[in-house]
C-alpha cells in the first residue's frame, strides 16, 4: 500500500478497520448468546471496500 494518502482516505480506512472487529465477549455473555457475531464483518480477500476512487472524482 502506498505511503502517501490523503487524511480523508486514512480516516475512512481507520473506520473500516474498527468495523471489522468481533463482538466483545461481555456482549455475548450479557445477551445470553442472542448476539454472537458481527454482521458487518468482512474478509479482506472475498469482500472489498466500497470506497470511491479519487481518480473518478478528478474526472467529474
Amino acid at each position: 500500500m502506498s505511503r502517501v494518502k490523503s487524511s480523508k482516505k486514512k480516516a475512512m480506512l481507520g473506520k473500516f478497520i474498527k468495523q471489522n472487529r468481533r463482538i466483545p465477549l461481555f456482549v455475548i455473555a450479557k445477551t445470553n448468546r442472542r448476539v454472537v457475531q458481527n454482521r458487518e464483518r468482512r474478509n479482506w480477500r472475498s469482500q472489498k471496500l466500497k470506497m470511491r476512487s479519487q481518480k473518478r472524482n478528478r474526472l467529474n
